[in-house]
């Protein structure tokens, strides 16, 4: 039985109030290429090519990185295909949580809304830090003046905060603009790296299973899987396509084969420029500098300069991204009673969810303007920007999507079985348990060496209180959800409902 048909995107038919159409996206503002180019912009390539993966060579000492990015990519791929036929059934912007709602029930949809709000925020406000650090280095290299990293930081977050409330496909093409110029040169670079390999010559040795072997490879799948993070969200767009049912799986698996692919391309390329036997050295030497290094050598310094340049858009663009991706699900929790219903409202010239929008800037705002006050470092020093607020709160929002993936993929099995579709979607069943312990196993490393991915010792505190943040926001949803389940049955019986929603409420008056 196929649900969510009323949640395509626009109101269902007969809904006329003003109260429904405020509270619908509006639908056919993207297509195949716009949803796309949305969502791979949230991995933001240039910044994993140059910043995720010199740091997992540097503190895994993992040469394997590019077969540990091809194992990813199939664990995600059969992630991938239960959540795809999901999104055949069931299309709300509250992507996650609304699954988790339709297979495990209302309360355990609660827990994962808030679970993905804090997640998604995590992810989003954590990279003003590093785009903060980056932009005042530029300023200080090419203006020569001094700048400290939250001014433009700030500054990136009114532009966002300000794109945020336009229309879904004027933010796809900026998005696309960045994310395809970025790519085109990371391809260059490892062409050009294919080309003048290093003294061990055209190595294949980084796809050598004995490569992944030692203690630091569970935490290296924990730093490589925060680069696959954005093919996940496709679900969140659905209502705002014409056909979700085929445009969103057709996404998600060009997304995540596409990422796969060219992340174990590009890590191989820079073992191959750096020489297998030496690209652990030379990641822990350079650090951040790592590819703008080698593309120095190879390309010149006009090249490198460019890349500089697109590796700070190429933050702008997962920035805005992530914002669009909590402004709906801000949108859908309002909608749905989790949230106070102002923030369930579009706005009436472009359709988005400008309150969603304001929230998350608001938010944004103030944790940049704490860690901008907490700062007592000269400026140029990284602890403030790139070492906590980025660290931190990268691994918190990789952690809660982990955990949102591994729940999704429970909730298509209970689903389908619930309905009697087991025998049909019995491969779809398998591979998605296959992923969830799967993902499961990377949680377990994650929390398990959560000192290590945020660089604080074994014995700090930030070890368990950041990951218990997650804990925490799921906690807080579950007993929201019970709450409602005892308090408010009806609207508990809506959560993930989305558009489907209105039709109840048409159906209440009109026997009331």
């Amino acid at each position: 039985m196929t649900t969510g048909n009323a949640s395509a995107g626009r109101p269902a038919a007969g809904i006329s109030t003003f109260k429904g159409q405020e509270r619908a996206l509006r639908a056919d503002r993207l297509g195949t290429g716009g949803l796309l180019l949305s969502v791979l912009a949230a991995t933001a390539p240039l910044m994993v090519v140059a910043g995720v993966m010199p740091t997992t060579f540097a503190v895994m000492g993992i040469v394997g990185q590019p077969l540990l990015f091809v194992v990813l990519g199939l664990v995600l791929v059969l992630f991938s295909v239960g959540y795809a036929e999901m999104s055949r059934h069931v299309h709300n912007a509250g992507a996650f949580y609304a699954y988790i709602s339709r297979g495990l029930g209302g309360t355990a949809g609660a827990g994962a809304a808030l679970v993905a709000l804090v997640a998604y925020n995590a992810l989003q406000i954590g990279i003003y830090g590093i785009f903060g650090f980056e932009v005042s280095g530029l300023i200080a290299k090419y203006a020569d003046a001094e700048v400290s990293w939250w001014i433009p930081a700030l500054v990136a977050l009114l532009i966002v905060g300000a794109l945020g409330w336009l229309k879904i496909d004027i933010n796809a093409r900026v998005l696309g603009v960045l994310l395809v110029i970025e790519v085109i040169m990371v391809v260059i670079f490892d062409f050009a790296a294919i080309g003048d390999p290093a003294s061990e010559g055209l190595s294949l040795h980084a796809f050598n299973p004995d490569t992944l072997t030692g203690a630091g490879v569970g935490t290296a799948l924990c730093f490589c899987i925060a680069a696959f993070l954005g093919f996940e969200q496709a679900p969140v767009y659905a209502e705002e396509t014409s056909r979700p049912h085929i445009l969103v799986p057709r996404v998600m698996f060009f997304a995540v084969a596409g990422v796969a692919v060219f992340f174990a391309v590009s890590s191989w390329a820079l073992t191959v420029a750096a020489g297998p036997a030496k690209v652990v050295g030379v990641a822990q030497k350079e650090s951040a500098g790592m590819l703008f290094t080698l593309t120095d050598d190879r390309l010149g310094s006009t090249f490198t300069d460019i890349l500089h340049i697109l590796f700070v858009t190429g933050m702008f663009a997962a920035l805005l991204s992530f914002h669009n991706v909590v402004a709906r699900y801000t949108f859908a929790m309002g909608r749905e009673g989790l949230l106070p219903s102002t923030f369930g409202r579009t706005t009436g010239s472009t359709g988005a969810p400008g309150t969603g929008s304001l929230l998350q800037t608001a938010v944004a705002a103030v944790i940049v303007i704490v860690f901008a006050i907490a700062d007592d470092k000269p400026v140029g020093d990284p602890t403030a920007s790139v070492l906590h607020l980025f660290t931190w709160f990268g691994n918190i929002g990789a952690l809660g999507v982990i955990l949102l993936m591994a729940a999704a993929s429970v909730s298509v099995i209970v689903f389908f079985v619930r309905r009697g579709a087991a025998g049909v979607q019995a491969w779809r069943l398998g591979t998605s348990a296959l992923a969830a312990v799967a993902l499961l196993v990377i949680a377990g490393y994650t929390v398990k060496d959560f000192d290590v991915l945020v660089g604080s010792g074994p014995d700090s505190a930030l070890s368990w209180v950041l990951p218990g943040t997650v804990l925490l926001a799921l906690v807080v949803g579950l007993l929201q959800g019970l709450f409602l389940r005892a308090r408010a049955p009806e609207r508990h019986a809506r959560i993930g409902l989305g558009n489907e929603a209105f039709q109840l409420d048409k159906a209440a008056q009109e026997t009331a």
